[in-house]
C-alpha cells in the first residue's frame, strides 16, 4: 500500500490510457490531445495560462524564477523545496534574499511585508503552498495580497507541487502556479506544469530567457496545441485522462472536501494516540508526525502491515513520518494505515493498543464528528 507523498498510486484506468501505442507529437491527432489536456489544466490551475513541461517540478520552478525574476527574488525556505528556490537562484547568479524558518513553522505575513516595503529591488516573491519536506501550509493568498497592495508589479511565484489537486489555490494574485505529475495528479513522475497571470506573460514576453526553458517560447508553441521541444506524448494522455475523471466523474469540490475529511479524520486519530503532528499549520496533502522513533514505526508498517510511508530528510531524517492524502486514496487505506500506527505504537512498548485511532478515524470521517 502506497502512501507516499509522491509519487503516488497511478490508477489503473490511467495505466491503461498511457499503454496505447506509441504517438507521434507532430500529429494533428497529438495535438487534439495536447487541447484538450491544456483547456482540463487551465481549468484546474484556475488561470489564463498554462505550460507544460517534460521535466520534473523543479524544472518549472527554475523556469518560473529565471523567465520572471529580472532584478531579486525574495524566496521562503521552511524546508527541502523552499531552500531549492534560493539554490536556483544561486545556479543563475540571480540576487536574492531568504526568509529561513524552522521546518515546522509557517513564514510570518509582517516578516515578508518588511522586507518587500525595504528592498524595492524585489521583483519575484518565490514559495511554497505547501511545504512538502515537513507537511507545512504557507498562508499564501494572505501573502500575495499584501505583496501586491504594496507594488502590483511583483511577481509572486507559488509552487504547488504538493497543492494542485489537493485543495482550490486562490491564484487571484498569483503569477506563476507550479505542480507535477506525480503528486496528487497521480502520474508517473516527469511531466511539470505551470499556471500563468497575464501579468507574468506580459513579463515573459518582454524579455526571452534561456533556451529549453524559455516559457516565451513555449507559451507560443502551447497556443497552437503543440511544444517547442519533444512533448510527453505519454504522459499528456494520461494527463488528460486523470483530469477528465476528475471534473467529470468526481467534481473538483468534492475531491477537495473528501481530501481535506482524509486529512482531518488522520490527524485527529493520530492526535487521539499521542502521537505528535509536526507543522504548526498542517497541509492537507499529509500528515507529519514527529516521534524518535519514526524509522522503527515506517519499518514495522511496511514489513508487518503493508504500508509504505515516508520518513523525511536531512536534519529531521530520522524525526518524521509522512502519511499522503495525494490522489484517490481509499477511505479503508486511509483507516488501515492509522490502525497499523496503532499496533506499531503497542509493539515498541510506546501506547497499548486499544483500537482508538481506527475509532476516532470512522467517527471523523464517516459520522462527521468534530
Amino acid at each position: 500500500m502506497l502512501l507516499t507523498p509522491g509519487p503516488t498510486p497511478v490508477p489503473e484506468f490511467v495505466r491503461k490510457a498511457m499503454a496505447d501505442v506509441t504517438m507521434h507529437h507532430r500529429t494533428p491527432e497529438f495535438e487534439q490531445i495536447f487541447k484538450e489536456t491544456r483547456e482540463l489544466l487551465l481549468e484546474i490551475l484556475d488561470m489564463p495560462e498554462a505550460v507544460m513541461l517534460a521535466s520534473s517540478g523543479t524544472g518549472a520552478m527554475e523556469a518560473c524564477v529565471t523567465n520572471l525574476t529580472f532584478s531579486k527574488a525574495l524566496t521562503v525556505n521552511s524546508g527541502k523545496f523552499g531552500e531549492r528556490f534560493g539554490k536556483i537562484c544561486e545556479a543563475h547568479n540571480i540576487d536574492y534574499t531568504e526568509i529561513k524558518n524552522e521546518w515546522n513553522t509557517p513564514v510570518d505575513v509582517q516578516t515578508v511585508v518588511d522586507i518587500i516595503k525595504n528592498d524595492s529591488a524585489i521583483d519575484t516573491l518565490c514559495i511554497q503552498v505547501c511545504e512538502s519536506a515537513g507537511g507545512l501550509r504557507h498562508p499564501v493568498e494572505q501573502i500575495a495580497k499584501e505583496v501586491k497592495a504594496i507594488n502590483p508589479d511583483i511577481m509572486i511565484i507559488a509552487d504547488g507541487i504538493t497543492a494542485v489537486g489537493v485543495e482550490k489555490v486562490d491564484t487571484t494574485n498569483l503569477d506563476a502556479l507550479i505542480t507535477g505529475s506525480q503528486k496528487a495528479l497521480m502520474l508517473p513522475p516527469g511531466l511539470a506544469m505551470l499556471g500563468l497571470s497575464n501579468k507574468a506573460v506580459e513579463k515573459i514576453e518582454s524579455k526571452k530567457v534561456g533556451y529549453y526553458f524559455n516559457l516565451g517560447t513555449e507559451i507560443k508553441k502551447q497556443r497552437m496545441n503543440t511544444t517547442a521541444w519533444t512533448a510527453a506524448t505519454t504522459l499528456t494522455i494520461g494527463l488528460r485522462e486523470i483530469l477528465s475523471y476528475i471534473k467529470n466523474e468526481i467534481g473538483y469540490e468534492n475531491l477537495y472536501a473528501k481530501t481535506a475529511l482524509r486529512a482531518k479524520a488522520t490527524r485527529e486519530a493520530l492526535t487521539a494516540i499521542g502521537c505528535e503532528i509536526y507543522p504548526q499549520t498542517p497541509a492537507n496533502s499529509m500528515t507529519t508526525v514527529y516521534t524518535e522513533n519514526a524509522p522503527e514505526i515506517r519499518k514495522i508498517l511496511k514489513t508487518k502491515y503493508n504500508v509504505n510511508i515516508a520518513g523525511g530528510q536531512d536534519h529531521i531524517k530520522k524525526l518524521i513520518f509522512r502519511i499522503n492524502h495525494m490522489g484517490l486514496v481509499e477511505d479503508f487505506e486511509a483507516s488501515w494505515a492509522v490502525n497499523s500506527i496503532e499496533l506499531a505504537y503497542d509493539e515498541l512498548g510506546l501506547r497499548k493498543y486499544d483500537g482508538t485511532a481506527n475509532k476516532i478515524f470512522n467517527e471523523v470521517m464517516f459520522k462527521g464528528s468534530n
